[in-house]
C-alpha cells in the first residue's frame, strides 16, 4: 500500500512530531514492527524496547525519550495509537457497494435507502426501514417495524426482532439478539404463566453491541443502551434495563430486570447485577462483582457481594488469614479441653 508522512499521522492522532518527517505504511507492536511501520508505547512495562524497536515513528508519552527516532508525542499515547490505526484502516479497508443481494427477503413495505447494503439471504419485515449507508451482511433477521438508522454496520447473523428502534453508526457483532422476549413468568399454582413482552430495544447512537450477545425487550416499556456506550461479548442485558451514556460492559456480563445504570459506568468482566437496583453515574465495578444493592455515584466496588474496593480488599485480606485462626482456634480448643481435665481431674 502507499505511505502516509509522519505529519500526517502526527495531526490525525494529536500528537506533535519529533524528528525527520518519514514515511510509513502500516502498524505493529514494539516488538514486531519492521522500517516503515508506526508503532507506539502506552504501556511503560513495555519501555525498555522503545530503544530496539525497528519501527520508523513510534507514538510515545511527553515523558518518553528516544535520541535519533522519529516520535509522535501525545498526551493520551493509547488514544492516539487507536486514531492512527483507524486512520490506516479506513484508508485500505473496501466498503460493500450498495445495492441489495438477490436472494434477500424484503418485503415491499420496508424503506431501503439507496446508499445502503443488504447481503446474501437477509430478511426484512414489512415496515422496517434501513437508512443511509448502513451494512446490512448476510443472513440477518430485521423484524416487523424496526428501524436501523445510517451507517451502521450489522455483522453476519445478526437478529433484531420486531419494532426495535436502533439508531446511527452502530456496530453490532455476529449472533447478537436483540428484542428477545424477557424472562418474565407469573406464578400459577405449581406452573408458570409467561408473561407477554410487548415492549421494546432502544439503541441511541454511537453503541457497540459484541459478539453473541441478547439484549431482551421490555415487558411494557423499552430496553434502552444509551450514547455511546460500548457492550462485549457474551453479555445479558435482561428486560426494562436502562444503561447510561459512555459506559462499558465487559464480557460475561448480566443484568437483570428492571435494573438503572447511569452514565459511564464500567463493568468489569463476569459482573453480575441483580433486578430493580439503581447503579448511580461514574461507578466502576471489578472483574467478578456479584451486585446486591444499590450502589451510590463515583464509586469503585469489586467482591462478592460488590463493597467498597477497599472495604473488599480488606475482607479478601481477612479471609487469606482464615487458615491461621482455624489452626488457632483448633488449638485454643484443645489448650481448654486439657485445662478441663485437669480441673476435673483435681
Amino acid at each position: 500500500m502507499s505511505g502516509y508522512k509522519a505529519s500526517l499521522l502526527a495531526r490525525e492522532c494529536g500528537g506533535q512530531l519529533q524528528g525527520p518527517d518519514v514515511e510509513l505504511t502500516g502498524m505493529a507492536g514494539l516488538k514486531e514492527a519492521r522500517p516503515g511501520q508506526l508503532s507506539f508505547l502506552a504501556n511503560p512495562s513495555y519501555a525498555e524496547f522503545l530503544g530496539t524497536t525497528q519501527a520508523s515513528c513510534v507514538i510515545v508519552p511527553r515523558s518518553a525519550a528516544a535520541e535519533g527516532r522519529t516520535l509522535i508525542i501525545s498526551d493520551n499515547p493509547y488514544l492516539s495509537f487507536a486514531k492512527a490505526l483507524t486512520f490506516f484502516y479506513n484508508a485500505v479497508k473496501t466498503r460493500p457497494l450498495p445495492g441489495i443481494h438477490p436472494t434477500a427477503v424484503i418485503d415491499p413495505s420496508a424503506k431501503i435507502d439507496a446508499t445502503a447494503t443488504v447481503g446474501a439471504y437477509v430478511v426484512i419485515e414489512a415496515g422496517a426501514a434501513i437508512g443511509a449507508n448502513t451494512v446490512v451482511m448476510p443472513l440477518c433477521y430485521i423484524g416487523q417495524g424496526t428501524s436501523i438508522g445510517e451507517d451502521c454496520l450489522i455483522y453476519p447473523q445478526v437478529s433484531i426482532r420486531e419494532g426495535c428502534r436502533i439508531g446511527s453508526r452502530i456496530i453490532i457483532h455476529g449472533g447478537v439478539v436483540m428484542g428477545s422476549d424477557g424472562f418474565g413468568y407469573a406464578k400459577d399454582g405449581e406452573k408458570y404463566f409467561k408473561i407477554p413482552q410487548v415492549g421494546n430495544v432502544i439503541l441511541e447512537d454511537d453503541v457497540e453491541v459484541g459478539a453473541n450477545t441478547a439484549i431482551d425487550r421490555g415487558a411494557l416499556g423499552p430496553t434502552i443502551v444509551r450514547h455511546g456506550t460500548k457492550i462485549d461479548n457474551l453479555v445479558q442485558i435482561a428486560h426494562n434495563v436502562h444503561i447510561g451514556k459512555d459506559g462499558v460492559v465487559a464480557g460475561q456480563s448480566g443484568v437483570a430486570g428492571s435494573t438503572f445504570i447511569g452514565d459511564r459506568v464500567v463493568m468489569g468482566g463476569q459482573v453480575g447485577i441483580i433486578g430493580h437496583l439503581k447503579i448511580g453515574d461514574d461507578v466502576t465495578f471489578g472483574a467478578q462483582s456479584g451486585v446486591l444493592k444499590s450502589i451510590p455515584s463515583k464509586t469503585v466496588a469489586s467482591g462478592y457481594p460488590a463493597k467498597k474496593h477497599t472495604e473488599a480488599r480488606r475482607r479478601e485480606a481477612s479471609v487469606a488469614l482464615l487458615p491461621n485462626y482455624i489452626k488457632k482456634i483448633n488449638a485454643l480448643e484443645k489448650r481448654i479441653t486439657e485445662l478441663e481435665k485437669k480441673l476435673k481431674d483435681k
